[in-house]
């Protein structure tokens, strides 16, 4: 497996599968699908953008994608994940690989923490960020879907220096 520096050749295919994603439900915070274009500019050259990494399948095309961005409300020297996989055929190992890669590139920023906001219905994403290393630190109870359905979201953070 591979994991490199998203680019923009990528955001056909990583646009596709994050709104499969979005589409099925259940488990991103996103509700509304991405243009190529609007997720360039979030994934790729936003104003809160630090880093895109995608892992390609042995085909070398893309099977996942980890995002990490900064917005307001984040601790200084926080950033925010977000981990993307294809649906329709996961790759074993992508997610260890992209965090790895991520966890890398925060450190060599100077970052402190890695903070992850999962649906608490999302319970693939609980686990995944649990084996990451990352521990429940906050819930936002009853957060409003689009849909009318309420569900908890869960932050976990994962410590990058030495408390």
């Amino acid at each position: 497996m591979k994991v490199r520096p998203a680019a923009p050749a990528d955001v056909p295919a990583l646009c596709a599968f994050l709104n499969e994603i979005i589409r099925i439900g259940g488990t991103t915070a996103n509700e509304t699908p991405f243009t190529s274009e609007s997720f360039a500019a979030h994934y790729l050259s936003g104003p809160g953008f630090v880093s895109c990494f995608v892992a390609e399948d042995t085909d070398g095309r893309p099977c996942a994608f980890q995002a990490l961005e900064r917005y307001d409300g984040l601790p200084e020297g926080w950033a925010d994940i977000g981990t993307f996989s294809r649906p329709d055929a996961k790759v074993r190992g992508a997610g260890s690989a992209l965090f790895a890669a991520t966890r890398d590139k925060a450190r060599a920023l100077g970052l402190t923490a890695i903070n992850a906001t999962i649906r608490a219905d999302n319970t693939g994403g609980l686990a995944y960020y649990g084996k990451m290393g990352f521990v429940d630190y906050k819930v936002d109870k009853a957060v409003p879907l689009k849909s009318g359905l309420v569900v908890d979201r869960i932050s976990k953070r994962y410590l990058l220096t030495e408390v």
